[in-house]
């Protein structure tokens, strides 16, 4: 049975430890770490969680979504027959 506390009454979690980094990579996982005010470990833990956790978004989420980025958009709504003209544009 794995404890659930450690001696100083805190929870346990796993550490890990990374070698042989390349430089660039570090260097990139630096910057990002300082352009969101983050830590390096803290960054990548949300890099991970990224990775391995994403957001499962319902249906509904993404119909509200889509309707939010169209009332975003001021354009003008354009009618079939006008998406047909522009797709036989140019064709001979």
């Amino acid at each position: 049975m794995k404890p659930l506390y450690n001696y100083f009454g805190l929870n346990t979690m796993p550490n890990l430890t990374l070698k042989n980094i390349p430089d660039e990579l570090y260097d990139c996982l630096k910057e990002a770490a300082n352009q969101h005010h983050r830590s390096i470990n803290s960054e990548l833990i949300a890099c991970l969680e990224k990775a391995f956790m994403p957001i499962r978004w319902t249906s509904e989420q993404h119909l509200a979504n889509a309707q939010t980025l169209r009332n975003r958009v001021k354009a003008k709504k354009i009618s079939i027959k006008e998406i047909q003209e522009f797709k036989n544009q140019g064709r001979p």
